[in-house]
């Protein structure tokens, strides 16, 4: 145990099982079932993170009732075919000394479309509307109740005969549980709505239920939202008497505190907070309800860093801490922060883009810094090279980075040239937007790894085709990046147009009155039409989509879309630039095409996309030996890509 941080690596006693340590993964859903059923790939992922050092993992939510079932597909708990999947992947954890407990829920209304792309049939206490989904449900029968909680009971024992060693009942983010708790959704007047002990009465049979189905081995726990965060949400003074009810009930084993609902946009970005929102938030909610309740409490919330987590045991305002996308983006940071090995953690950033980005959009998650999440059986553990070979990379952003950290460690002779005199390459504009500092780690990360893995880099250099002849490697990888696409804007002699990057360098001065043009759709317009209103400036965020921050995930957009109302930057979407003049902004609706004139402008800033920096490329097209092209001098896209292409071309090498 590393004396620096005491308490992260103290046991921890939740009811009948012990855990290890004080890091847990939370309950998130990966995307990794196959026909309902974990898959190898589940059991592979899961065990990575308990190779790694986690304490406990705590399994996706299941379905404990085919009422529940929507089109994201989840584990069902319902069925006796689930058992040897859960059985597997405790085995798989159990061996590096990490309990696995299951999660049980019911999304009530929080309901997405079917399987086959119909809308379900959403249940829930009352027929109140859900404001995010837009779903109307229907109120549940005494009846159904009756079956839910016999569903709850019945997947428990499952559970137990699996050889899992703990159930979390879903009870946060709005779904089932939570509605019945919420005096603003459950409007019933029977026995199970109306009182503070009637709207209880479903999660109190609910529990019991799952202690009945678990037994007295296993850990029975809940997890709750201790502030929505939302319209009509659960306030924290709520939540607080809600903790302290339960926990006077003498089912429950521990309470795990997280923020946000599902049920408004607003409230769900606290699902998955980004990177904007501070790393711990969640710990006061936390501490509010350790210092009422005699069990152990959980927190989980932007807790990227066992330093923080350190503190927030330290200070007594939680028991656990979950640090789920910090096991995302380095499965082994248990192990190195242990050994005291802090510096060696790959820090998760919170861009929330192939972790929960990916998971909303129906495909396995991963993370832009570490492509081998979720791609455990494939890259999980890399085999030495055979034959090792002289490589040398050109550019020194994420690509080129992780091009250089997989070949080195692989033990090729690895040189990578940076023309600049600083390694990142258009990460270095990225952090410069307002609330994006953080993002800045990706290059902190991968220039550590590569060094680490024996690269040798040198910045301040640019490569030509005589230099790599002269250097005659046998292998050639390009990672040259991009530059910012100028098109032809008609009139824009006679006005002030700059650049997005120029704005970010502190190259043009934007003036007053401000028109962003963003193609983009991503974190780009959004970010200068932050910075630029931040600045004083007036600003019109204009966007050649559906709404601004299209093509990123929407927990990360909509934080984002709120602060910029609260700024009063004026956004039109559907606006294609057309030309310029003098004052004059004018564009065209890309679905009417009838012109958008704005008047009044003294700089127009464009994110309009970039071009692949191709002539080294194209100099080396009678080379005599490999060349491979990765990331943005490939096709502009992004980090993430850069960072997959540089290992899957380092792993084959």
């Amino acid at each position: 145990m590393t004396s620096s941080l005491p308490n992260l690596f103290s046991q921890l006693d939740v009811g009948p099982v012990r855990l290890k340590n004080r890091i847990f993964s939370t309950g998130h859903m990966i995307v990794m079932l196959e026909d309902g059923l974990p898959s190898d790939a589940m059991v592979a992922y899961h065990q990575a993170r308990a190779q790694g050092g986690a304490g406990l993992i705590i399994l996706e939510a299941a379905r404990a009732h085919k009422s529940g079932e929507s089109g994201r597909p989840a584990i069902r708990a319902y069925d006796d075919a689930c058992i040897p999947g859960y059985a597997r992947i405790g085995k798989a954890c159990h061996a590096h000394g990490c309990k696995v407990f299951a999660q049980l829920s019911h999304p009530g209304r929080e309901m997405v479309l079917a399987a086959d792309g119909t809308h379900s049939v959403a249940v829930a206490p009352s027929a109140i509307p859900n404001e995010r989904f837009h779903v109307m449900p229907r109120a549940m029968s005494e009846a159904l109740i009756a079956e839910v909680v016999d569903g709850f009971e019945l997947a428990a024992a499952r559970i137990r005969k699996a050889g899992l060693d703990g159930i979390e009942i879903v009870a946060s983010h709005g779904y089932l549980i939570a509605q019945f708790f919420n005096p603003r959704v459950n409007l019933r007047q029977d026995a199970y709505g109306g009182s503070f002990e009637n709207r209880m009465r479903f999660a109190c049979e609910v529990m019991a239920a799952v202690r009945r189905g678990a037994g007295p081995d296993m850990a029975v726990g809940m997890r709750m939202s201790a502030e929505e965060k939302d319209h009509d949400g659960l306030e924290a003074t709520e939540t607080l008497e809600i903790a302290k009810h339960f926990d006077g009930q003498g089912v429950l084993d521990y309470l795990n505190v997280t923020a946000g609902t599902s049920a408004g946009l607003a409230g769900s970005v606290h699902i998955v907070p980004p990177m904007m929102i501070e790393t711990g938030y969640t710990a006061p909610l936390a501490a509010a309800v350790r210092a009422e309740v005699s069990i152990p409490v959980f927190v989980a919330g932007r807790i990227n860093q066992p330093q923080i987590a350190e503190g927030v045991l330290a200070n007594g305002q939680a028991d656990m801490c979950g640090m789920t996308r910090a096991l995302i983006s380095d499965p082994e940071m248990p192990t190195k922060a242990q050994h005291g090995d802090l510096d060696d953690i790959r820090a998760c950033v919170a861009c929330n883009q192939a972790c929960i980005g990916h998971m909303l959009n129906g495909y396995p998650i991963s993370c832009i810094q570490r492509p081998e999440t979720g791609r455990e059986l494939q890259y999980g553990t890399l085999a030495k090279a055979k034959t090792p070979r002289k490589v040398l990379i050109v550019g020194g952003g994420p690509a080129g980075l992780k091009a250089a950290a997989v070949a080195a460690a692989r033990g090729h002779d690895v040189t990578l040239y940076e023309a600049a005199q600083r390694l990142g390459g258009q990460v270095n504009l990225a952090q410069l937007l307002p609330g994006r500092a953080e993002f800045g780690g990706v290059t902190d990360n991968l220039s550590r790894e590569a060094r680490k893995a024996g690269a040798k880099i040198t910045m301040g250099t640019k490569a030509t085709r005589a230099m790599i002849d002269a250097e005659d490697p046998e292998v050639v990888i390009l990672a040259t990046g991009a530059m910012p696409y100028a098109p032809t804007i008609e009139g824009e002699d006679d006005a002030h147009i700059v650049s997005g990057w120029q704005v970010l360098k502190g190259e043009a001065n934007a003036g007053a009155r401000v028109v962003v043009a963003d193609w983009r759709c991503d974190w780009v317009g959004l970010g200068l039409a932050e910075q630029l209103a931040r600045d004083g400036c007036h600003v019109r965020l204009t966007v050649n989509g559906m709404t601004a921050g299209q093509s990123i995930p929407q927990y990360a957009r909509d934080k984002w879309l709120g602060d910029l109302h609260r700024l009063s930057v004026e956004i039109t979407p559907y606006a294609r630039l057309f030309g310029a003049d003098g004052d004059t902004a004018y564009l065209q609706h890309t679905l009417s095409g009838e012109p958008i004139v704005m008047e009044g402008v003294d700089t127009i800033v464009t994110a309009l996309g970039h071009v692949p920096e191709a002539d080294l490329a194209e100099g080396l097209r009678d080379w005599d030996g490999p060349v491979h092209e990765i990331g943005d001098c490939l096709s502009p896209r992004t980090v993430e890509e850069a960072v997959l292409e540089g290992l899957r071309i380092a792993a084959k090498i």
